[in-house]
């Protein structure tokens, strides 16, 4: 089993300021893609999560709040992540490939922002 992490900010969404590090976040989609084809005919599962507003030691105020508005009401935590991480690992997830998998309580989806 393989499990890219990415983000939200590249491969789904934009914000300004952050050219590169969407650029390169996206990549890694990319990337992932092309192994997982490389990697299924040897029964390998090749997917990607892509987190949103996970709040860490080091996230800023700026990113507590912006968790604040997503529709959950609050930035996600790493447990959240790696619980998504290790169910793209369970033996019965075999024909899941090349998949991403969004964890960031629907912000991603919301139209509207205040």
């Amino acid at each position: 089993r393989i499990v890219f992490v990415s983000s939200t900010t590249g491969p789904l969404m934009s914000m300004p300021g952050q050219a590169i590090y969407g650029s390169a976040k996206a990549a890694v989609v990319g990337l992932m893609r092309s192994v997982a084809l490389e990697a299924a005919p040897f029964g390998v599962t090749v997917n990607a999560v892509l987190p949103g507003w996970i709040r860490t030691g080091s996230a800023t105020e700026r990113e507590i709040e912006a968790g604040r508005r997503s529709p959950i009401g609050r930035s996600g935590t790493a447990l959240e992540v790696a619980s998504q991480i290790a169910v793209l690992c369970l033996p019965g997830i075999s024909y899941t490939i090349g998949s991403v998998v969004v964890v960031d309580g629907a912000n991603s989806i919301l139209e509207e922002r205040s």
